[in-house]
């Protein structure tokens, strides 16, 4: 029979071990390890679409594995059209609607994509941009861009993403 002081002293070295385990991890500064999450989870980045015909960031920088979500806080509904003159990576031929806050119950629509290999990532939206001969993303009006109230042009509502390996 063992003594309850030996079963105590076995219990406190695995504890000890234990932590030691997972302040090592901890402490490599791998965010998978920080934050519990396995080598297989992938990493999330977000693209905002905000009340301003725009995507933010303009060019997004990411690594291979990293699932790219798309949140449109807007009102309006916009798209994700892929460039496939100049993307490398991505899906080719998308032509997505996201939808706005106005159309989706008050909640800001959502397009997420998993990049699994690297290149680079370039589209637009339709309803404020579109692609000139030259395959270059434009925006729609007679000199080229988006007329506001005081007869200003925009630039083209586009964006990138550039996934490393």
């Amino acid at each position: 029979m063992r003594k309850p002081h030996r079963i105590m002293i076995l219990a406190s070295m695995a504890a000890a071990v234990l932590t030691a385990a997972m302040w090592a991890a901890t402490a490599s500064g791998s965010p998978a390890a920080a934050s519990g999450q396995t080598k297989d989870t992938p990493r999330r980045a977000r693209v905002i679409i905000p009340g301003e015909d725009r995507f933010t960031p303009f060019n997004l920088t990411v690594h291979a594995g990293t699932l790219v979500i798309w949140v449109n806080t807007d009102t309006d509904d916009h798209t994700i059209v892929s460039d496939d003159h100049f993307s490398t990576t991505g899906p080719h031929g998308l032509d997505i609607v996201i939808p706005g806050t106005d159309s989706n119950g008050g909640n800001p629509g959502r397009y997420a994509f998993f990049f699994a290999q690297h290149g680079t990532f370039v589209y637009h939206c339709r309803f404020h941009a579109h692609l000139d001969d030259a395959q270059q993303p434009v925006a729609p009006g007679p000199k080229g861009g988006i007329q506001d109230a005081n007869g200003n042009f925009g630039t083209p509502m586009m964006g990138t993403v550039t996934v490393l390996p």
